[in-house]
Formats: structure tokens, C-alpha cells, sequence
């Protein structure tokens, strides 16, 4: 299947500029507070919204990207927080899955049937194909699953909670699973990759955080462009 009009959320505006970058064509506008940039790249006509940070800027967000531009698709990407200790600063991660790390709302029996979307919700098939088409070209990149929460995990106790809940887990972010939630219940295709920014079990997280800003995103948003072009 292809997708020629892709929507893509971003939740800084960091992450937001370095996309933008990458676009021709643009043209910007404003709704109910959220900053959008349309252009293309090649043949594709792209949205870029920028989301703000959180769960529930998330999920707003990909309401409004989906009622006003009606995307084939959603792509979410920017940054995230490294949970296993296979993955370095700069790696990738592609999520296969995306879940929740701070949701609990008891023993369920069938979460579909129940709370109306799954524990945990699959990439779209076709994106993940291409992927794994361009990561053979690269190192670094890992496919697996991405936690969210509301949290930005800064110590190994909270990490150690995660990894004991979602042991396959990779990354965490703030982002991702809120916008695969919104999506599901939409039937919009949906993916979600992250750069690692930094890795809590460090004895200098915060620094790796802070020096992580001057190259390595370029990385991520050259994979976002092999994407694009490839779906």
C-alpha cells in the first residue's frame, strides 16, 4: 500500500525545526494552539504538527491532525529514553509494538472488549516492512517495544518497575502508545521510532541528555526521510 499524504508528530519544537528542515514547499499555520508545517519531500505531501509533551498533548494531537488533514498514515519520532542495556546513546529503536507503563486499571479478562484497544497496540505492517529494509543498510537500530508514560525516567529504580512490568521493552517515552491508542480507534496505519538520547543506569544521564542535542538527531530524522520515500 501507498501512502502519499503522511502525517508526523513531533512533540518539541527542537525535534519540530530539525523535520521542517527537511521539507519543501511549507507553509505554516496555528489551530487550537497547535503549530503545524505543510510541504512535501519528493512526491509526498506531508503535515507536520508539533504535539508538546505528554499523554494527553499526544493524544489531542492526533485528533486534530486526523479531523483536519485526514492522513494515510501517522508517523511519530523525536527522542527517547534507552531501558535496556543493549542500547547506546544514538541508537534506534523501531517500534514493532507500542504500550502504556504507568497504566493500570486492574485484572482485565479482554482489554479490547473491556477497555476498547489492546494492552499492547502493533506498528503498521507495511511502514515496519520498509524499515527493515533501510535498517539493513545501518547500524544501531533495534526493533521492539516502546513504553509511555508520563514520566521522564531519570534513576534505576523507576526503570527497574518498567522493565519488571514490559521485560521486552527498549525505550521509554512520553508519546508514542497515546498516538498508536488515538490511531487504533481510527483505523489510521501508525509507527513510531526514537533516537536514544540517554540511558538512566549512567553515572552522567543528564549530561548525555544534554550533549545528545548537538548531532546525533540528525541521524533519526535521515531515517524518517529514507521512510517517506519508501512507503
Amino acid at each position: 500500500m501507498k501512502y502519499n499524504k503522511i502525517g508526523i508528530i513531533v512533540a518539541m519544537t527542537k525535534e519540530y525545526e530539525l523535520v521542517k528542515s527537511t521539507l519543501q514547499n511549507t507553509t505554516e499555520d496555528e489551530v487550537h494552539k497547535f503549530k503545524f508545517s505543510l510541504g512535501s519531500l519528493g512526491e509526498k505531501q506531508i503535515i507536520l504538527m508539533k504535539s508538546g509533551i505528554g499523554k494527553v498533548n499526544a493524544a489531542v494531537a492526533s485528533i486534530e491532525m486526523i479531523e483536519l488533514y485526514s492522513p494515510d498514515c501517522i508517523i511519530n519520532t523525536g527522542v527517547a529514553g534507552g531501558i535496556d542495556r543493549s542500547l547506546n546513546v544514538a541508537d534506534i529503536v523501531i517500534g514493532e509494538q507500542t504500550t502504556y507503563h504507568d497504566y493500570y486499571a486492574g485484572d482485565v479478562a479482554d482489554h479490547i472488549k473491556e477497555l476498547g484497544f489492546p494492552e499492547i497496540i502493533a506498528a503498521d505492517s507495511s511502514m515496519l516492512n520498509s524499515l527493515h529494509t533501510l535498517a539493513a543498510k545501518n547500524n544501531g537500530i533495534k526493533f521492539g517495544l516502546i513504553c509511555t508514560g508520563d514520566q521522564f525516567i531519570t534513576n534505576n529504580v523507576v526503570l527497574e518497575q518498567i522493565k519488571a512490568k514490559h521485560p521486552s521493552g527498549l525505550a521509554v517515552d512520553m508519546e508514542s502508545n497515546s498516538i498508536a491508542h488515538v490511531c487504533f480507534l481510527r483505523d489510521v496505519p501508525f509507527l513510531s521510532f526514537r533516537i536514544i538520547s540517554d540511558t538512566p543506569w549512567v553515572d552522567n544521564h543528564n549530561e548525555q541528555y544534554l550533549n545528545f542535542w548537538d548531532s546525533a538527531p540528525q541521524k533519526n530524522f535521515s531515517l524518517l526521510s529514507g521512510l517517506i520515500k519508501n512507503i
